[in-house]
């Protein structure tokens, strides 16, 4: 069964940093792309950041140059390393998988940067 599973969100002071993890099984990292995106309350669900099975990565242009997005195929795991984090970063931030025939998504995890 596919199943993508985030970690590492929290409550952080602005400035401060988190790392968040996604640990997928039944995956094939090498014919997905992975990524994160992310949705605040009343706001609809935005790219954050993706990468593919060969390093390419891509970023919206409000994490550009603070978020890095990073794979371990041998893991099956992406990650997501937040820095110089904001408040307007406070979302629910989702895990996911696309392959030609599928879509999938974590169950999330909430990040709330404190001001």
């Amino acid at each position: 069964q596919v199943q993508l599973v985030e970690s590492g969100g929290g409550l952080v002071q602005t400035g401060g940093s988190l790392r968040l993890s996604c640990a997928a099984s039944g995956i094939v990292f090498s014919v997905n792309v992975m990524g994160w995106y992310r949705q605040a309350p009343g706001k609809q669900r935005e790219l954050v950041a993706t990468i593919t099975s060969s390093g390419s990565t891509n970023y919206a242009d409000s994490v550009k140059g603070r978020f890095t997005i990073s794979g371990d195929n041998a893991k099956n795991t992406v990650y997501l390393q937040m820095n110089s984090l904001k408040p307007e970063d406070t979302a629910v931030y989702y895990c996911n998988s696309r392959s030609p025939w599928n879509n999938y998504w974590g169950q999330g995890t909430q990040v709330t940067v404190s001001s």
